[in-house]
């Protein structure tokens, strides 16, 4: 393991210990995974964005999404080290000016989203970044939604991936990196 790898595998270690399980929230069942522990540590901060950030260097990203709105925590960061711009996907109604929408169902009804339909180029290289990877459903919308303006997608990324809920498979062929899997 280079002396990178070793630190990208601390880095994870000590993320994964920062992050606590809330028990029924946002309703019974339902395990969150709270990241702000992760959050106020400046340094860990730092390092976990550092690392996500990595395996994209020299990859000819142009442009870097953030999902609304944990995605962008982590999102916005990144583009410093990819020399790329950053735009955010969000919910509808809430970006200035023209958009272009991607209704998607979720387990208990739909949602949507929106990007400014010219924020993207055909010419344009993304990494798509959110917080967790969960039933995929959210990432799956944002890619078809990017797609749509001509871009490419050419990986996913997250902080977290919830393995058991196969969110993965939504994604289809894409490339995926997740920091740390549960």
């Amino acid at each position: 393991m280079s002396e990178r790898a070793a630190d990208y595998a601390a880095i994870a270690r000590t993320a994964r210990a920062a992050i606590r399980d809330i028990a029924d929230f946002p309703k019974p069942g339902i395990v969150f995974k709270d990241i702000t522990p992760l959050l106020g540590n400046a340094a860990l901060f730092r390092g976990v964005t550092d690392a996500m950030s990595a395996p994209f260097v020299g990859q000819g990203i142009s442009h870097v999404i953030g999902i609304e709105s944990r995605g962008f925590i982590f999102g916005a960061p990144m583009p410093q080290a990819l020399g790329a711009g950053f735009v955010p996907v969000r919910k509808p109604g809430k970006l200035p000016g023209r958009t272009l929408r991607e209704d998607y169902a979720l387990e208990y009804g739909m949602d949507a989203l929106e990007v400014h339909d010219d924020a993207l180029t055909a010419t344009a290289r993304v990494l798509v970044v959110d917080d967790v990877l969960a039933t995929g459903g959210t990432a799956a919308a944002t890619c078809r939604l990017v797609e749509r303006t001509g871009a490419r997608v050419v990986a996913c990324t997250f902080l977290v991936e919830l393995t058991p809920l196969g969110g993965r498979q939504r994604l289809e062929d894409r490339a995926i990196s997740a920091f740390i899997a549960y």
